[in-house]
């Protein structure tokens, strides 16, 4: 995947029309989430988050991205051992699986990115435990977010937490910076040295996105051309929030 890598520095009213279309991707995520049930399919859950879009004016930015072929869908719905990109069609839930939902929206010109990992009735104890995992390690590599902290110290950060519950974190896929496009710079992979990088500033906005792995962290594409799983077949998940750097610290813009 190719972005354009120019950083953009938001003003605080940006930030607010930013905050504003994060509270929207909440929002469909939380649909997404009680659509996920049983027998559901994957369109389904896909339906539930396009509700809300429409019912705000707003439209994804995933729907019709660029690629092999334009991406059908205004999420992605993947499951189990699919990591990010799975185009929702017919495949129904079961119980026991766990589901990731990613989603985007503009908002006044401005994106919001997030993504929530879940299960489906009664999951494993290893799923737990990852799901657990993959959250704390988004929540480790928030706290990074700091200004006059650099990449590494926010993409280390990430790592160690998720190396610490015994579980990879994805090499070929990161977290990116969020604005008036959906792709832009700086590139934040979820390992990563402290104090290497590029230097943090009040203003930037990034997508932080830890993808993290069973087995090896090692993945494939799908003949779909769009499908991300993990090579050996093991579970994934991926927690997904667009946060802010401020004077006053992380902001965390797709919350409720």
């Amino acid at each position: 995947m190719s972005w354009d890598r120019q950083i953009t520095i938001k003003t605080p009213q940006e930030l607010e029309i930013m905050r504003a279309a994060g509270r929207i991707n909440a929002e469909a995520l939380a649909a997404a989430k009680s659509a996920a049930h049983v027998g559901a399919t994957t369109a389904d859950v896909n339906a539930a988050a396009e509700e809300v879009l429409a019912r705000h004016g707003v439209v994804s930015p995933f729907k019709n991205y660029p690629g092999p072929y334009p991406y059908p869908a205004s999420t992605c719905v993947s499951i189990n051992e699919e990591l990010v990109h799975g185009i929702p069609g017919k495949r129904k839930l079961r119980d026991g699986d766990i589901v990731t939902v990613d989603c985007g929206n503009v908002y006044q010109g401005w994106v919001a990115d997030s993504a929530i990992t879940f299960g489906v009735g009664s999951i494993s104890e290893e799923a737990s435990k990852l799901l657990e995992a993959t959250e704390k390690s988004l929540q480790a590599g928030i706290e990074k977010m700091v200004a006059g902290n650099r990449i590494g110290d926010v993409s280390a950060a990430i790592q160690a937490c998720a190396e610490g519950y015994g579980f990879q974190v994805v090499r070929e896929y990161t977290g990116h910076g969020v604005g008036r496009m959906m792709h832009e710079g700086p590139q934040l992979p979820n390992y990563g040295v402290p104090g290497r990088g590029m230097l943090l500033r009040a203003g930037m906005t990034i997508a932080l996105e830890p993808m993290l792995l069973v087995g090896t962290y090692r993945t494939r594409i799908m003949p779909d051309q769009w499908t991300v799983c993990s090579l050996d077949g093991s579970l994934t998940a991926h927690f997904e929030h667009t946060v802010a750097v401020t004077e006053n610290g992380p902001v965390i813009l797709t919350l409720p």
